[in-house]
C-alpha cells in the first residue's frame, strides 16, 4: 500500500487511523498515495489559525510579510525539481508543470515585490485622500484598511495543485490572514508535498498555513463573521457553499471561481495570410492542449466570421493533428493525461451533450493513437474540435473540462458580442485583430461579461502571456456563471481580504491613528533643520518654515529664456493681461517649485540622500512679479526600507504668498539614511 497523505494541523502532521482512499497516477493508473482525514480535529485547526497564526502575522508590517514571501519563493525555487518529479503523476507534461509550479512561485515573487513597492512598512493601508468634513478643518475623515482577525479557507481545484494554493496564499498572507488549505482529492499529493516544503523551511510563522488532506466536512461550521472562503471548482459545489448557514447568515465571506465558457473572437479584418490568423489558431490549440484543456481559462468557444469558418477549421484541424498524446514522462509528448478516468468520463459526457448541436470535425471520439502510455489504465483523450450548427445552444451551456473546443460563426460584430454574452459570464475572452475600431467595439462589448480581455495582434504577440494565463498583477475572476469572485489583481487582492473603515476625527487624533501626518494636525518646530535628522531622529510632524523670497520679473524672464518655456502668460504682457485666469505676467509653476526647493533645502551632505519625486502637485494661486513666497515643509510619513540603510520620507509642502494664500501644494519624496554620523569622513 502506498503512503497515506497527512494533514498539517495545529502545529503538527496528522495521519488518519484508516487506510484511506487510493489516488491514482493519471497516465499509468498506478497508486500514488492514499487519502483520508478521518479523526482530524477541524475545530483545533481553526483555533490554531486564529490564536497563533493570526496574531503572529498581524504583528508584522506589510514589508515584513513581503520579505517572508520572497524568502519562501526562493526556497521553493531551490526545491522545485521535487515538485516537478511528482507533478508528472497528475498527467502533466513539463510545460504543464511549469505553468503550475513556476507560475505559483512567480506569484509569490510578484506579491513580495508589490508588498514592498506599493504598501507601507506598517500594518495600516490608507485608501484615498483626506476628506474635510467641517469648514474649520478640525473634523476630517480618512478611509483605511486593517487586517481582519479571521481565517482564510481556500478550497482548490484539482487542475493546479501548486499555483492554486500559492495564488490564494500570497495576498491573504500579505493581508495578515492565516490560511487553511483544502486541495482537491485527485492531486492532493502534490499540494501536500508543497506544504511540506513550506512548513519544513520554517520561513512562515507557525499557524499561518495549515493543510486538510482529505475531507473538510464541518470546516465551514467553524467559521464566523471575520473569516473568508475562496473556492475554485464547479458551480454545483459553489451553490452548496452559498447555501451554508454561516455564509447566508453568519457573515462568512465567500469568493467563487466556477464554470466558465471562455471565448476567443477572430476579428473580421483578419485574412488567412495575416499574422493574426496564425495567432488565433495557435491560441485555440494551445488552450485546448495545455493541462489537457483542464484550465478554467481555456478557450471553449472559438467565434469566427462565417466567411472564414472553413479556413479556420482546416487550420485548427491541421495543427491539432500534430499534437502528440501520451505519457508525460516521454519528452516528445505534447499533451498528457486528464487527472483521472472519472474526469475523462465527465468530459466525454459533455462532448455527447455538445453533439446535439455540433459536429466533431477534428479528433477521434474513440481515443486515437498514443505516443506512449496505457490506453486502458491512463486517462488519455484525443483533442476534439467541434463545429456548431446554426442556432446551437449547447456550446453556450455545456463546459467540457478537457481538450475540447467548439467553433461558432458570426456575421457582424454585434452578433459576435451577443454570442460571447450567451456564456452568461466568463473568466476571460480574447479578440484577435489588428483593426483599432474592431478592438474597441469588441472589447467594450465583451467587458461586462468577462473578468479579463486579451487583445492580441502582431504587435504584442511576442510578449503576450496568452489567453489562458492569469497574472498576479491583473484580476482573476468573472461575473455570472464564472462565480462573481475576484482574486489576484496586485494590491487589490490584498485589500480584498482586509476591512475598509471610514475614520472620523480631529487632525491630531487621525494622525495618531494612521501614523501619517494629517493636514491641520500639530507641527513640531525645531532649531535643527529636518534635513539634518536621520530616519532614527525624524518624527511625524517635524516642520521647517522658510523665510520669504520675492519673485521678480527678472526671475520669470530668465526662467523662460533658460528653459525655453516661453508660454505667453510668462512672456507677453498684453496677451497675459487678456487671460481671465492671470490678468498679467505670472511666474511659471515649475519656477515656483524650483524656488521653493531653494528655500527649504539644506545644501550640506547629510542624512537626506536623494529626492526621488513629487506627488499630487497642484498650482492653486498665480504668482506675479513682486509676490513673496514661503514654504512650510512637514514630515508626513516615514517608511523604513527593510534590508537597506535608508528609508523613504514623504514631506507635506505648502507654498504660500505674502497674503498667506496657498500657491502650490505637493508631497516631496526623499530617501533618508537610517542613521547618520556628522563626524564620519
Amino acid at each position: 500500500m502506498s503512503t497515506l497523505l497527512e494533514s498539517y494541523a495545529a502545529g503538527r502532521w496528522f495521519r488518519a487511523a484508516d487506510d484511506g482512499e487510493p489516488l491514482l497516477d493519471a497516465a499509468t493508473g498506478e497508486e500514488v498515495a492514499r487519502l483520508s482525514s478521518r479523526g482530524l480535529d477541524i475545530a483545533a485547526m481553526v483555533r490554531h489559525a486564529r490564536e497563533t497564526g493570526g496574531p503572529a502575522l498581524r504583528s508584522l508590517t506589510f514589508h515584513e510579510r513581503a520579505a517572508l514571501l520572497k524568502a519562501l519563493a526562493k526556497h521553493l525555487s531551490e526545491r522545485k525539481e521535487e515538485l516537478y518529479a511528482l507533478s508528472v503523476r497528475t498527467g502533466a507534461t513539463s510545460r504543464d508543470t511549469a505553468v503550475d509550479v513556476d507560475g505559483g512561485i512567480g506569484t509569490l515573487f510578484s506579491y513580495a515585490s508589490k508588498g514592498v513597492r506599493e504598501l507601507p512598512n506598517d500594518t495600516v493601508f490608507l485608501d484615498g485622500g483626506l476628506e474635510r468634513l467641517g469648514k474649520g478643518g478640525t473634523f476630517v475623515g480618512q478611509h483605511l484598511y486593517t487586517s481582519r482577525p479571521g481565517v482564510a479557507l481556500q478550497i482548490n481545484a484539482f487542475n493546479f495543485p501548486v499555483w492554486g494554493m500559492l495564488e490564494k496564499l500570497a495576498p491573504a498572507f500579505l493581508a495578515g490572514l492565516p490560511s487553511i488549505v483544502k486541495p482537491a482529492s485527485q492531486t492532493a499529493y502534490l499540494t501536500e508535498l508543497a506544504v511540506r516544503l513550506i512548513v519544513g523551511s520554517g520561513i512562515l510563522p507557525e499557524g499561518t498555513i495549515q493543510l486538510v488532506a482529505g475531507s473538510a466536512a464541518g470546516l465551514l461550521d467553524e467559521l464566523t463573521v471575520q473569516d473568508s472562503v475562496a473556492f475554485t471548482g464547479s458551480a454545483h459545489t459553489a451553490g452548496i457553499l452559498r447555501r451554508h448557514p454561516n455564509v447566508l447568515d453568519g457573515g462568512v465571506l465567500l469568493g467563487v471561481e466556477a464554470d466558465s465558457l471562455n471565448c476567443s473572437v477572430l476579428g473580421p479584418d483578419v485574412r488567412p495570410d495575416d499574422p493574426e490568423f496564425d495567432l488565433f489558431v495557435k491560441g485555440v490549440v494551445t488552450e485546448m492542449t495545455v493541462k489537457a484543456g483542464q484550465k478554467c481559462t481555456a478557450i471553449r468557444r472559438a467565434l469566427v466570421p462565417s466567411a472564414m469558418a472553413d479556413q479556420v477549421v482546416e487550420a485548427l484541424a491541421a495543427r491539432l493533428a500534430r499534437v502528440t498524446v501520451g505519457d508525460p514522462r516521454n519528452p516528445d509528448v505534447r499533451m498528457g493525461a486528464l487527472a483521472g478516468l472519472g474526469q475523462r468520463e465527465e468530459v466525454r459526457k459533455a462532448v455527447e451533450a455538445l453533439r446535439a448541436g455540433a459536429d466533431v470535425v477534428a479528433g477521434d471520439l474513440a481515443g486515437g493513437p498514443l505516443l506512449d502510455g496505457d490506453a486502458t489504465r491512463g486517462a488519455f483523450m484525443t483533442p476534439l474540435l467541434l463545429r456548431a450548427r446554426p442556432g446551437a445552444t449547447e456550446p453556450h451551456e455545456v463546459e467540457p473540462f478537457g481538450p475540447v473546443s467548439t467553433v461558432l460563426t458570426y456575421d457582424t460584430l454585434d452578433e459576435a458580442v451577443a454570442l460571447a454574452a450567451r456564456g452568461r459570464g466568463s473568466l476571460v475572452a480574447s479578440v484577435v485583430t489588428h483593426d483599432p475600431e474592431v478592438a474597441r467595439s469588441v472589447v467594450l462589448g465583451l467587458a461586462p461579461w468577462h473578468g479579463r480581455v486579451l487583445v492580441l495582434d502582431r504587435d504584442d504577440a511576442a510578449e503576450s502571456t496568452g489567453h489562458g494565463s492569469p497574472l498576479p498583477v491583473l484580476v482573476h475572476g468573472g461575473p455570472g456563471r464564472a462565480g462573481g469572485g475576484e482574486e489576484l489583481g496586485g494590491v487589490r487582492g490584498v485589500l480584498h481580504h482586509m476591512q475598509r473603515t471610514a475614520v472620523q476625527a480631529s487632525p491630531d487624533l487621525l494622525t495618531a491613528v494612521t501614523g501619517r501626518w494629517t493636514t491641520g494636525a500639530a507641527r513640531t518646530d525645531s532649531d535643527v533643520h529636518p534635513f539634518r535628522k536621520s530616519l532614527a531622529e525624524l518624527r511625524i510632524g517635524d516642520t521647517i518654515a522658510s523665510p520669504p523670497r520675492t519673485v521678480s520679473l527678472d526671475d520669470i524672464e530668465h526662467f523662460a529664456e533658460f528653459t525655453g518655456d516661453t508660454f505667453y502668460a510668462h512672456t507677453d504682457p498684453e496677451a497675459a493681461a487678456r487671460n481671465p485666469l492671470f490678468g498679467g505676467i505670472v511666474a511659471h509653476g515649475y519656477l515656483v517649485v524650483s524656488l521653493a526647493a531653494g528655500l527649504f533645502v539644506d545644501p550640506a551632505p547629510g542624512p537626506v540622500l536623494a529626492n526621488f519625486g513629487v506627488d499630487a502637485l497642484r498650482f492653486l494661486t498665480p504668482v506675479k512679479a513682486g509676490d513673496a513666497i514661503a514654504v512650510t515643509l512637514t514630515v508626513k510619513q516615514i517608511t523604513p526600507r527593510s534590508g537597506a540603510g535608508h528609508g523613504e520620507v514623504r514631506w507635506d509642502a505648502v507654498v504660500t504668498n505674502q497674503e498667506g494664500r496657498a500657491v502650490a501644494t505637493y508631497d516631496v519624496l526623499t530617501l533618508v539614511a537610517k542613521t547618520w554620523d556628522e563626524n564620519a569622513p
